[in-house]
């Protein structure tokens, strides 16, 4: 794996996820998944724990969004620079996708966020496979670039 262009893949992955996330978000406030409320809640968590004073709304949701976007761009660096860079993509974007919908309710930070509907829960799962995928395929075409 090489690692320059497995970092752009993986980021580049990450931020169409966001982008995605924050536009539907505002399209659809009824059920698509709040990824940023349960970043959010996981901030003040960890920051709770630390016994650190909790930030205002709007220095949470910036610190949520670029934690969002490191934490998935290395996520989604897994999905390397090689010959079969798109399948992976599409896996590992499918398993964060499941993690989304499962994972909230048992960390504590609650289930409306991403499991409100089964719309939601399908979005969560196709958003993060999409974002996945975006980042196989850069992955791909940086790979053939060369």
């Amino acid at each position: 794996m090489k690692l320059l262009p497995s970092l752009a893949a993986g980021f580049t992955g990450a931020v169409a996820l966001t982008i995605l996330h924050e536009t539907v978000r505002h399209l659809r406030p009824h059920d698509a998944p709040r990824m940023d409320v349960l970043g959010e809640r996981g901030l003040r968590k960890l920051l709770g724990l630390a016994d650190a004073p909790q930030p205002d709304e709007s220095t949470a949701y910036v610190a949520t969004m670029a934690g969002d976007i490191l934490s998935n761009g290395l996520y989604y660096t897994l999905v390397g620079s090689g010959k079969h860079s798109l399948r992976r993509g599409v896996l590992l974007g499918a398993a964060a996708g499941v993690g989304g919908v499962l994972l909230p309710g048992p960390l504590g930070l609650g289930e409306a966020p991403s499991n409100r509907t089964p719309q939601t829960q399908a979005m969560t799962v196709a958003w993060y496979t999409l974002g996945g995928l975006v980042a196989g395929a850069v992955a791909q075409a940086l790979r053939r670039g060369k």
